[in-house]
């Protein structure tokens, strides 16, 4: 009788399970024994791929970070009416969030207690700047009532797709229609004509 071989693991597929295990019992809640056993592996074996859990934090949050940032990329993101850019990103934002629900959850989870928090603030923060700008735009061509703060819009707006990943689990509800449901109830509340 033989075991089963191990699955081999590089560094994506490890990161994987470490946000798995993140998103699940939180980062402070983890440690690198829960990680090794959710991968089948030992604690030695992670070391081979990374330094340490910040390491692997910095990596899932990175992935969060430039999946959000390549949604501003997109062209429908760039071009046209600030309204229409606008409801493109926020479409997008959900789309991504329950896509890469383990990064997500991870980021939304994080208070800058360590460096890659730190960074993973401030780049959110920059992230949400621009909205906030596109906002403002989108009430200067008056498409945006102008009685809302574009910040505090921004805030409210992204605070819906990520409470997503407080309750989203596969099933019933299809992604796109989540993401659909979101870009409707923020647009039909904040535009001065839809």
């Amino acid at each position: 009788m033989t075991a089963e071989p191990r699955k081999p693991y590089d560094i994506d597929s490890l990161t994987d399970v470490a946000l798995r295990v993140f998103a699940e019992r939180g980062y402070d809640g983890a440690s690198m024994d829960d990680v090794a056993r959710a991968a089948g592996i030992t604690k030695a074996s992670i070391y081979h791929h990374v330094s340490g859990k910040e390491e692997l934090l910095s990596r899932g949050l990175g992935r969060a970070l430039d999946a959000l940032f390549a949604v501003l990329d997109e062209p429908e993101s760039r071009e046209g009416r600030a309204v229409a850019r606008l409801r493109h990103i926020v479409y997008r934002v959900a789309d991504v969030t329950l896509r890469m629900l383990p990064e997500l959850t991870v980021l939304v989870r994080v208070r800058g207690s360590s460096k890659s928090e730190r960074e993973a603030v401030e780049r959110r923060r920059a992230f949400d700047r621009i909205v906030t700008e596109l906002i403002a735009g989108a009430q200067r061509d008056g498409d945006i009532r102008a009685d809302v703060d574009p910040r505090l819009a921004a805030r409210l707006i992204f605070g819906m797709s990520n409470s997503v990943v407080e309750w989203y689990r596969s099933g019933p509800l299809a992604r796109d229609a989540i993401a659909r449901a979101i870009v409707t109830t923020a647009f039909e509340g904040i535009c001065t004509r839809v």
